[in-house]
């Protein structure tokens, strides 16, 4: 049956709704575009170790580093050769102890000299840890079949055993600033190659404390955090781990004994944003407040990476750095109980709690010790592993930097929606006092915080296209093209371009393991994370008006396509849109708001008679 003119509808109808659609659109825009918060940088070096005579200068990109050691009599050496510091200019110089702060005032007076400051050293905590030993390959009925996730009480209490049921990380690289990682045999099997790690990529190795690219670990603690965050989960064998396909950045900052300078971290951080790294995980800290650490924490926030800290070991009520920092996640650490554990620092910078352990008690009377359970190199000889439960503030972080991966996973890869919906999604701890300078917004919960990055701007986009929908509607009907829209499939394009079927994980988590209905579960546009993975999730084909118009351009001559082609593109309008808005990918707002409205005529030519 030919389209039949409908008559004139009442012009304010449609009106109205494109009225709506726009206030919609601008609300959106002024709730989530205010600006962050900064706290302040605290100029307190309180318990500060530095070193007596050494300096970090960061030059402008202008400046001559010659000009600097002519005046001074001093050498510049950059921090490192990976590439980071010279593109920086980020150097570490050694002067005379005596004359170091008459030379770093000087410095600082200088109008090509950005920041100078001596350099200091971060400290790991001291920590407890008990050996487990190594399981026998024998499972129990059920998921996941490593043998000694049984002892791994910190993971059922963040969610994990339904979390794993809907994401796995989508190969979000995080990136792990530590003692390195047993990731690799080099160098005739001096370093161990840790079996719960195999299989895991590791992308962008980097050593910063030996300046090399072999960033393998020396003490155990790094491998140790990296298995909370990416054990590889699910192979019959060892424990299980948060984010179970994510990539593993390994950048040692930190030698055998635990320590590392200023500097190479403040170089890493750089490092590892413009390498890919979307979630980067710092277990350590000091209680000295460096300006250029601070301005790396924001270097990488700014680029879109998520930063994850612990708050500090020293049981007092004060968060150290970088955890402090605007721009980071302070992880505050939790026992079996749920209790806030004695060693953890608490305060007003907490954001949020996790896991840390308690290897003094058995809560859970399962006969060992309450650590947190992975696998990493035996103390004090890297050529050896076992299963080790650990304690400190240092295991509460990588929970939340795994969890933080499923959320980026999810396709929310800007730092500041990923830690809004870590925190919206946060719970109260079960039978204990709730206070924010202890938890946070609460302890971490993954299910709820894969479910809330699903939800956050697919609900969104599905009310706006529905919005922009009507809108359309009314306008064609005004002017007497159309009288029947195909209504589901109109409708069902609507929803396949802007949210998908988001909501089917939620009412069946199984059907998430199949890549096609994961695909799905997304609004068109973000299909390029199933091709792209999160790192290419943005991709100016897919966040654009090309799709459509190719689909409307193959399609327009069968009428019975033209009603759900015109839904597609409204849909992927209003997908871009609420990306435009929202910052949760690093795009042109002004290039998706342009492809949206070019989506909204594409609707319209579709429907003409």
């Amino acid at each position: 049956m030919d389209e039949q003119d409908t008559g004139p509808t009442k012009p304010s109808s449609s009106r109205l709704l494109w009225l709506l659609v726009i206030i919609a659109v601008v609300a959106l825009w002024w709730w989530y575009r205010q600006p962050k918060e900064d706290e302040g940088f605290v100029a307190d070096a309180s318990g500060a170790v530095t070193d007596p005579d050494d300096i970090i200068i960061d030059l402008k990109d202008d400046a001559s580093p010659a000009a600097i050691e002519r005046a001074f009599g001093i050498d510049l050496v950059l921090v490192d050769s990976s590439g980071t510091a010279a593109a920086t200019q980020l150097y570490r110089a050694h002067v005379d102890p005596a004359k170091r702060d008459a030379i770093l005032a000087q410095l600082s007076a200088r109008s090509d000299v950005e920041i100078a400051e001596p350099d200091a050293l971060m400290q790991l905590s001291p920590a407890e840890a008990v050996a487990f030993g190594t399981a026998p390959a024998v499972t129990e009925p059920g998921y996941p079949n490593d043998p000694q996730y049984k002892h791994q009480w910190h993971l059922r209490q963040i969610g994990m055993p339904e979390a794993w049921k809907l994401s796995d990380g989508n190969g979000v690289i995080v990136a792990v600033l530590d003692t390195g990682v047993g990731y690799e045999d080099y160098k005739s099997g001096k370093f161990s190659v840790l079996p719960d790690l195999k299989g895991i990529d590791f992308v962008k190795p980097y050593d910063f404390v030996g300046d090399n690219q072999h960033a393998n670990d020396d003490h155990g603690h790094g491998s140790h955090v990296t298995g909370t965050i990416a054990q590889v989960t699910n192979n019959g064998i060892g424990v299980a781990g948060v984010a179970r396909n994510v990539r593993i950045m390994p950048l040692k900052v930190l030698s055998a004994n635990g320590s590392g300078s200023v500097a190479g971290i403040a170089d890493a951080i750089r490092y590892a944003a413009d390498n890919g790294a979307k979630v980067i995980n710092m277990s350590l800290g000091g209680a000295f407040p460096s300006t250029v650490l601070k301005k790396a924490v924001q270097y990488a926030y700014d680029k879109g990476v998520t930063v994850v800290c612990a708050a500090g070991n020293e049981s007092r009520g004060k968060v150290g750095y970088p955890a402090a920092y605007p721009g980071a996640i302070a992880v505050s650490a939790t026992q079996f109980d749920e209790s806030i554990t004695f060693y953890s620092n608490y305060g007003k910078d907490i954001d949020i709690a996790a896991p840390g352990g308690n290897t003094r008690v058995d809560q859970d009377g399962d006969g060992k010790p309450d650590g947190v359970l992975q696998n990493t190199i035996a103390i004090g000889d890297p050529t050896k592993n076992d299963y080790y439960a650990y304690m400190g503030t240092s295991m509460a972080s990588p929970h939340v930097a795994g969890v933080a991966a499923l959320v980026v996973g999810e396709g929310i890869t800007d730092p500041k929606m990923v830690e809004k919906v870590l925190k919206q999604s946060a719970r109260k701890p079960n039978n204990q006092k709730y206070t924010t300078d202890k938890y946070g917004a609460g302890i971490v919960d993954a299910p709820a915080a894969v479910k809330a990055a699903r939800t956050q701007g697919s609900g969104l986009q599905l009310g706006l296209g529905l919005l922009m929908a009507g809108a359309v509607a009314a306008s064609v009907r005004r002017r007497g093209a159309i009288s029947k829209l195909g209504g589901f499939g109109y409708l069902g394009g609507v929803v396949l371009g802007a949210s998908g079927l988001f909501f089917l994980p939620m009412i069946a988590p199984e059907l998430s393991s199949f890549p096609v209905i994961e695909t799905l579960t997304h609004g068109l546009p973000s299909w390029d994370m199933s091709l792209l993975g999160p790192t290419g999730h943005g991709n100016a084909l897919f966040f654009s008006a090309l799709i459509p118009l190719g689909l409307l351009a193959v399609g327009y001559g069968i009428p019975k396509a033209r009603a759900p082609l015109a839904g597609l593109a409204i849909g992927v309008a209003a997908h871009l849109a609420v990306y435009a808005v929202i910052p949760m990918v690093a795009a042109n707002p002004a290039w998706l708001l342009m492809n949206a409205a070019a989506c909204l005529g594409l609707a319209h030519l579709a429907l003409r008679r």
